[in-house]
This record gives C-alpha cells, sequence and structure tokens, in this order.
C-alpha cells in the first residue's frame, strides 16, 4: 500500500516533468513541464500505461529486494 512508482524527467539538471504512481497523473515543475504535464495527462492510454508500471517494477519485484536487503 505504501509503494509508489515515481519516473521523473530532467532538462539542464531540474525536474522538469514527474509522474507519480500516488498521485495518477503527470505534474509539470517548469514552464515547459507544465505544457508536458497537460498535454500527457491528456493521453488515457499513457497515464493507464503508467499507472500499471507500479504492478510491473514495484509490486513484482517489493520482495526479492527486501529479502536480499536482509
Amino acid at each position: 500500500k505504501d509503494i509508489e512508482y515515481i519516473q521523473s524527467y530532467y532538462y539542464n539538471k531540474k525536474e522538469d516533468t514527474r509522474f507519480s504512481s500516488s498521485v495518477g497523473k503527470f505534474v509539470g515543475f517548469t514552464e515547459q513541464g507544465v505544457k508536458y504535464a497537460a498535454a500527457w495527462n491528456k493521453d488515457a492510454s499513457l497515464l493507464s500505461a503508467m499507472k500499471a508500471r507500479k504492478e510491473v517494477y514495484c509490486l513484482n519485484n517489493v520482495q526479492i529486494d527486501y529479502n536480499n536487503m536482509l
């Protein structure tokens, strides 16, 4: 429940845009990033794919990673 998938996009060493599974959409942090986020948030198939990455990357590997740390 407390796992979150985050994918950040950077330009010139500054975070431009981020997708967070807990928010469920893209968020822009710069003027250009806000434009990207608005365009990407209109694409339902892209949002579905990004939301599915939480299960693909996080939920399938959390037990493996946890066991390796112990």
